[in-house]
């Protein structure tokens, strides 16, 4: 019987490193299959038992240095890297920006400056997919299991690969000796074979390839970049992976993308956008095109003496003619209080392959388009292929603070009750604009709280099938969101105006689709109503309903169960593109969502700059949401407590509350807000007129905004 190196520790009770100790030191000897894997046998365990026996080795008392070695984020040779510049770049930003909690870097290389911000949300970018997939193992929050990595690279780190592979068949002794192609194949191979079977999970697998990718550039026979080898040296490094070592206080928020910048520009909002793109015409394709192979894996047919795949789809404008163009339409696409522009002073220097592509007259034109700019340099030695002689060459960072950021409003994906998207013109404008984190209390359908002029925001609601959903969709892909629904509309043979039209399905606006989607509806709830576990697809089919629901309203019974009547309408263009703006911002937020009781949300890690938004049920109405008791006095009185132990904290609030509606009046209330004059009362109406409530009581309703502090104008 054969075991694994894992399995042969536990075993013998002794630690896998322990055991790879013994191994090491010739206390036992091991045979090694034809594709290099040690082979721990029955018999290896019989010797290595008697072996501890004899020596009384116990787990506790083994004192073993661990067989591996570890990495970091800057332990690596890149183009242009900024590590060494990290000092300057975040003493500029603390300088000058205020309250930036989310920071996109949208040509990150190697995530150097990404890794300043680790106490922010993070948007990490680059169009290379062996920088992305670097990201995802140093900035991704999904857990992982640090043992198996461990062991599996000290695992690859032992073998000795004799078959021949990809790597070996079109890179030996170019880059890499052939032993070391051999391996470097088998190991890649490895970990894609591991992660289709479901051994590895997506972070697992970007970490074992992040220590491929650092082990191969730490010996790779090059100056750094991959455009050229030298022939003829003798290979005296060898390939030896070491462990990754992220930061462990990541934001659980944290985005990757393997795009083109100017392509994601358009949907990415941030507090700060830092830009690094190339400078000059050197592609970081050609640069780095055997990391770019290997991270990828799809083994191209390569060419040439530098053996580089095809690599046109990864060329970039910023290398080209194009680059001041392309830079243009990157910052009139950006939504950002802040963008910051690393750019040297190389225009008019070194040869022509090292001059500067954008020249300062259009960097300035394209920033002050947008606002003001201030400009930062430091001296920094800039990359020769030794042909220039280069002085006196500066890295500057161009700040540039826009002219009146203001999110683009949007709706929310979900038809919520008591949803303020049709008052968010009056409210958002009484809102402080200085707040550094947001608590939107009773989110609801998160209208409020995904317009605020604040990327930190906490959306909290008792209501767990709508926080369920929000969470489903904050951590998976938009792609993944739509893939499953427009499945889900076929399975279920639900209707699609969008792409069919009404007369296929043989309706008529005027009178809406509930007879044609009647039966799969019902079919999707029965389905729905019988699911035990509350995974992602019970979350996507709750989203579904809500979509073919009357009204595209949210209720369950005292059982538990959705109960609502199919509607009259589908998963329209409209609602489509709703979903689409919606997800776009969750992403892009700092954004939490919490299933608690209001009561439970604990102060103490908020300030003076905190700002709480609190859309209560309203205690003098009859919606859904209010229905089976689900707001009761205590409730309300509890609340203006709450608000109140708020304000003694200097925290500030707004509250939207009904005072009267249809002949009632919320008499709590009102005592309140006379008991406590120094609050300010604000009527709210659907037809966008402000004045003071007391100004208005004959209305049938008198909604109002209850604030705390001062507002100006």
């Amino acid at each position: 019987m054969n075991y694994s190196a894992t399995q042969m520790a536990k075993k013998l009770n002794i630690s896998r490193s322990y055991l790879y100790y013994l191994k090491d030191h010739g206390v036992v000897r091991v045979e090694i299959d034809k594709s290099g894997k040690t082979l721990w046998t029955e018999s290896v365990y019989h010797q290595l038992k008697e072996y501890i026996k004899k020596n009384h080795i116990t787990k506790k008392t083994e004192e073993v240095k661990p067989t591996y070695k570890t990495v970091k984020i800057n332990n690596r040779r890149y183009l242009g890297n900024k590590y060494k510049l990290l000092s300057f770049i975040t003493e500029v930003v603390e300088r000058e920006c205020e309250n930036v909690n989310t920071v996109a870097d949208i040509f990150a290389g190697t995530g150097a400056v990404a890794s300043a911000f680790t106490d922010k949300k993070l948007i990490v970018n680059d169009m290379m997919y062996s920088n992305y997939i670097c990201y995802l193992a140093w900035f991704s929050s999904e857990e992982y299991s640090k043992e198996k990595v461990m062991n599996l690279i000290m695992e690859y780190n032992e073998l000795h690969v004799n078959q021949d592979n990809y790597m070996s068949e079109n890179f030996a002794n170019t880059y890499f000796s052939l032993e070391d192609c051999k391996k470097i194949g088998f190991v890649r191979q490895d970990i894609e074979d591991k992660f289709s079977a479901g051994e590895l999970n997506e972070r697992e697998r970007a970490l074992l390839i992040t220590s491929l990718l650092y082990a191969m550039d730490k010996i790779a026979n090059t100056c750094g970049h991959y455009d050229a080898y030298r022939k003829g040296i003798e290979f005296e490094k060898h390939l030896e992976l070491s462990v990754p070592q992220p930061d462990s206080n990541l934001n659980e928020n944290n985005v990757c993308y393997n795009m083109d910048a100017n392509e994601l520009a358009a949907f990415v909002e941030a507090d700060l956008v830092y830009i690094d793109p190339p400078y000059n015409s050197r592609q970081y394709c050609d640069a780095y095109h055997l990391l770019e192979n290997v991270a990828r894996w799809d083994q191209p047919e390569v060419f040439g003496v530098a053996k580089k795949m095809d690599r046109s789809a990864l060329k970039s404008d910023y290398c080209t003619q194009k680059a001041a163009e392309a830079f243009e339409n990157l910052i009139d696409s950006i939504h950002a209080k802040y963008i910051m522009l690393s750019y040297n002073n190389m225009a008019e220097k070194g040869n022509d392959r090292s001059n500067a592509k954008i020249c300062d007259d259009d960097i300035l034109r394209i920033l002050q388009k947008k606002g003001t700019v201030k400009i930062f340099s430091e001296d920094y030695r800039a990359f020769s292929t030794g042909k220039s002689d280069i002085k006196e060459n500066q890295e500057r960072l161009f700040l540039c603070t826009c002219y009146d950021y203001q999110k683009e409003v949007i709706p929310s994906a979900l038809n919520y009750t008591g949803g303020k998207y049709k008052l968010l013109p009056q409210i958002l404008p009484l809102f402080p604009d200085d707040a550094d984190q947001v608590v939107d209390l009773f989110c609801g359908g998160c209208n409020v709280g995904i317009n605020v002029n604040c990327n930190k925001v906490q959306f909290n609601d008792s209501n767990e099938h709508l926080i369920g959903l929000l969470n489903t969709f904050q951590k998976l892909s938009k792609g993944e969101i739509f893939t499953w629904l427009f499945a889900a509309i076929d399975r279920y043979r639900l209707s699609l105006v969008s792409k069919n039209g009404y007369e296929y399905y043989g309706c008529q606006s005027s009178k809406g689709l509930g007879t044609y989607n009647r039966e799969g509806y019902d079919r999707l709830k029965r389905d729905f109503n019988s699911k035990t576990e509350k995974n992602d697809e019970y979350y996507f089919m709750f989203y579904l309903l809500v979509l073919y629901s009357f009204n595209n309203q949210v209720r369950f019974n005292k059982k538990g169960e959705f109960n609502l009547p199919v509607g009259k309408r589908d998963f329209n263009s409209k609602m489509q593109k709703k979903l689409a703006d919606f997800l776009d911002r969750i992403k892009n937020g700092d954004y939490r969502f919490t299933n608690s009781d209001f009561r439970e949300i604990e102060l103490d890690r908020f300030t003076e700059k905190s700002f709480f938004y609190a859309d209560p049920p309203y205690l003098i109405t009859c919606a859904t949401y209010n229905e089976q008791k689900g707001w009761t006095e205590k409730d309300e009185r509890d609340l203006l407590s709450y608000l109140e132990e708020l304000d003694k904290k200097g925290i500030r609030f707004a509250l939207s509350n009904v005072l009267e509606s249809k002949g009632r009046k919320n008499d709590i209330l009102a005592d309140w807000i006379e008991k406590n004059k120094k609050y300010q009362a604000i009527s709210l109406n659907y037809d966008y007129s402000n004045s003071n409530y007391q100004a208005q009581k004959n209305s049938v309703t008198r909604e109002v905004l209850v604030v705390n502090y001062q507002i100006e104008g």
